[in-house]
This record gives structure tokens, sequence and C-alpha cells, in this order.
């Protein structure tokens, strides 16, 4: 090796050594850690943790539970994931005229005044609609947003009351130990191109929840579109100062598993940004939406097995429906503290075989007819069906009905002035009738031809947490044979949100 080569080479190596020597006397790199921290929505969106398209997702997700209060519900961070905790406790004291319903009235039929439940009332207590959520999210990546909502509360079904039947419980049980059930379990993604919605959550139908009606009622109340199922869902929002279009089209859960068919739905909605209203979903979804129309559709298949002890065949049947949805400010609240806001809110639905949309509805539809049995043999042949009675039935000749229903409802909400938002009323006017349930009613059973329900409602806020609701409701059956029946409830609740 020459010389200047030796020499070159021991330059490098001293340079290396001194280098080496030089980082060794610097303190180490502290190691990266994640953190734990306990905030709020708000604050995120504050300190730049989630940018606003994540907050507006997340408002959007909580709020028919907690409304406007979402903002400050308590969120676990971590790194940059984060869980949000939301819900209610909600307590009910309902006195009812007749002895038709729990506290869940729902769509059932009110008793008529020619029994002993028809003429005595009952008072009921209980915490069943108390609900408990999480919504989780992780990171925004390249525009991509993941979420997923675990939302649950204490309305499940479980076994029916009874004295002195086998397989039913007592009041006590089923008032104190209500069961715990699944509301909405999904996962979202959302794309600058289409979000997709994967899981259990509102049916497409009817828009759901933005407009549901002000009530301290449990609901769905009478002749409300509300429910919920599996499907899978892509939606598509184009949003622009003035106007927001959104489109949406989901595969769901078929409400008849044997048709081998998902159930379709889709719809249009158009708001417009800069005319504002208040507006609460529920009893607690406090929040400021634009005015706002909606047009949904849905579209169902039956395939029964064919009206006989021993069934080869199939019958079809093509289930369809449609909604139309507006809300409407009267006084627009122009920012968070408006007051004296006044809005509207209205629904129509019109469908064949969709009584499983609205919630508890058989109108009186609720088995199938007797098989004919002209040789008198016993045991009698016995027809096992395959779907609800209350979509579709057999009529005594073998020939399947589908069951229509239409209905109307529509809401006033007031926000009294000078009082901060902190205490206003509403009231509900709902029309359910069905053209057909009375025609294909089981033997000896009277339907329901019609039912009319209208509330009055007053809200007052203790404080940003704790709600006060109390009210009036008057339910009026109208049956086939001309009879009326009626109930007048009392409610009282309290919530408290988080």
């Amino acid at each position: 090796m020459s010389r200047t080569l030796r020499v070159l080479t021991f330059l490098g190596l001293s340079l290396l050594f001194a280098t080496r020597l030089a980082r060794a006397d610097q303190p180490a790199a502290a190691p990266k850690r994640l953190t734990l921290e306990l905030t709020t929505l708000g604050l995120m969106r504050e300190k730049g943790l989630i940018t606003q398209a994540e907050y507006d997702s997340a408002l959007h997700d909580l709020a028919d539970s907690v409304g406007g209060q979402a903002a400050d519900s308590l969120t676990l961070v971590l790194g940059r994931w984060s869980t949000t905790l939301y819900g209610f406790v909600e307590a009910d004291h309902i006195y009812d005229s007749t002895q038709s319903f729990n506290d869940l009235a729902g769509n059932a039929l009110v008793a008529r005044p020619t029994g002993y439940t028809g003429n005595n009332g009952r008072f009921t207590f209980g915490v069943r609609n108390s609900r408990i959520g999480f919504r989780l999210r992780a990171p925004e990546w390249h525009h991509v947003r993941a979420s997923a909502m675990l939302e649950m509360d204490f309305l499940g079904n479980q076994q029916p009351i009874g004295y002195d039947q086998p397989f039913q419980i007592s009041e006590g049980a089923f008032f104190t130990n209500p069961t715990f059930r699944i509301r909405h379990f999904n996962l979202k993604v959302e794309t600058p191109i289409v979000d997709v919605l994967i899981g259990q959550y509102w049916q497409l139908f009817g828009w759901q929840s933005l407009y549901h009606p002000n009530t301290v009622e449990i609901q769905g109340v009478p002749g409300q579109i509300y429910s919920r199922t599996p499907q899978i869902r892509l939606s598509k929002t184009i949003k622009t100062a003035p106007v927001t279009i959104e489109f949406a089209a989901a595969m769901m859960r078929p409400p008849q598993r044997d048709s081998g068919t998902p159930e379709g739905q889709g719809g249009v909605r158009l708001a417009l940004n800069r005319l504002v209203g208040r507006t609460t979903a529920g009893a607690t979804g406090t929040s400021l939406q634009p005015l706002s129309i909606a047009v949904t559709g849905d579209i169902r298949q039956f395939n029964l097995s064919e009206f006989s002890a021993k069934p080869k065949n199939s019958v079809s049947k093509t289930g369809w429906a449609v909604a139309a949805d507006a809300f409407i400010p009267i006084v627009p609240a122009r920012h968070a503290h408006s007051t004296g806001a006044i809005s509207v809110n209205a629904e129509y639905g019109y469908g064949y075989g969709t009584a499983d949309l609205y919630t508890g509805l058989n109108g009186g539809v609720n088995k199938f007819p007797a098989l004919p049995n002209p040789m008198m043999t016993t045991p009698a042949p016995v027809y096992t069906p395959n779907v609800d009675p209350s979509l579709v039935v057999y009529d005594a000749d073998g020939t399947a009905h589908l069951i229509n229903w239409q209905s109307a409802l529509v809401g006033l909400q007031w926000y009294f002035p000078r009082l901060h938002d902190r205490m206003w009323i509403s009231s509900n006017y709902s029309h359910l009738e069905s053209n057909n349930a009375k025609l294909h009613a089981p033997a000896g059973t009277i339907a329901r031809s019609s039912e009319d329900w209208v509330d009055a409602n007053l809200f007052g806020d203790v404080t940003p947490a704790v709600r006060l609701g109390l009210e009036y409701a008057y339910f009026a059956d109208h049956y086939s044979d001309g009879m009326d029946a009626v109930n007048h409830r009392v409610q009282f609740s309290a919530f408290y949100l988080f």
C-alpha cells in the first residue's frame, strides 16, 4: 500500500472515531411514548387533534342521543386514536287510563272499552330507555376517516309479564332487571369519493333520525317510521355554502330471510344551509339543523311457503314503500344561542308489507288462518309460516296479501324567548291507517282500521346535563266494527345527558 493511501486511511478512521465519540457524549433521544388524555370533542377540535370534518362526523353520529351536548362528551385519547363515551340516564313515570301499554306504547292496540283492561288504569315506573354508547375513531389517513359506533340500551326483548303462565316473568323482573340490547353496532368509512357504512344502524327509509319528532314519550310513537337493522350503505354528500345534497343507497337485512333476497332502500336529501332551525329528536337530541326535505323508497321480496301442511312450492310477493320528510324552521335560530326559535317537522309514509318499519305494529293482523279441514281429520292440519304475519298473510282461500299501512306525522317546537333555550314546548299529531288490514285479519279478530295520536310536551333544562320533561298524550284506536278505544297518558321523565 502506498504511503498516500495509508495516510488517507488513517485520517478517515480518525474522523469516524471522533464522530462516534462526539455522539456518545450527547444524551440519547427520548423514546416515543403514547400519552393517555381525557378531553372532549370540542377541545380536540380547538387543539387541532381532529379536523373539522372529523368533528362534524362525530356530532352527526351522536346527535339523536345527546344533540349539541356531544361537543362536551367525555373522550379518551390514546396517541392519535380516541373513544367518546355518550348517552343518557332516563327515569320514566307514566300513568295510562287503560291497561294497554308498557312504558313503550309504540303502535300497540288500545284496549277496547268492553273489557276489564279498557276500563282500568295503570302506573308504570321504569329506567329501561336509558342509553350508553361508545364512538371509536381511528386517525385520519390520506383523507379517509374510519370510525365505529357501539350503542346499547335496556329495552331489549325479554319474556312478557305474566302472573300464572309459564315462560313469563314478574313485573319486578321486567322493570328492575331489563334486558341489555344492541341499538347501533357499525363501522363507517368516509372518503372523498363515497362513504360506506356496514353494520346495524337506522333504516335509510324515512332518512332517520333527522326527522324524528320531539316528545317525552319513548319512541317510536304511533305512526312514526322508526326502526334499525343490519345493512351495507353507500352515500355521497355534495356540500356547498348554500346547499347540501345527499344521495344514499343501501342493501338491508330482509324482513324475511327465506326470501333469499336482500331488501333495497334508496333516497335523496336536499338541505338549505343558510336557513337553520333548532330541533330536538326524541327527548334528548337538541341541535341546529338546516331546512331540508328528503324522499326515500323501499323494495322487499317475500317468498312464502304455500298454504299447506306439507308445502312443496312457494308464493312470491313484492313489498314496497315510499316516504317524504321535511324540517322547516318557521323562526330560524341564527346562532347557537338564538331564542324564540320555532320549527316544524313532517313525515308521510305509504307502503305494502312494511309493518316492521314502525314500532310494534300489527293492527290485529297477527296470525295466519287455520288450514281448511273438510274431512275433519284429527289432528287438524297445521300451516307453519316462514314469515311474520303482520307483513303478509294468507286468507282462508290460500291467497297471499301484503298488508298496507300509511302514516302521516307533523310536529311543532317552540323554544321560549329570553330563557336561553332552556325551556320549550312541542306538540305532535299522527294518523295511521290501513286499507286492507280489516279484510285480512284472522277469523274472530277485530282489526284496527286507523289510529290517531296527539301529544303536548313541556321541556326544561335544569343544567346543561339535567333535563325534565312532561307529556300528555291521547291515543284513539278506530276498529273495523266501528268501535273506538281511547287511552290518556301522562308521563314525567328525568334525563341526565353525558
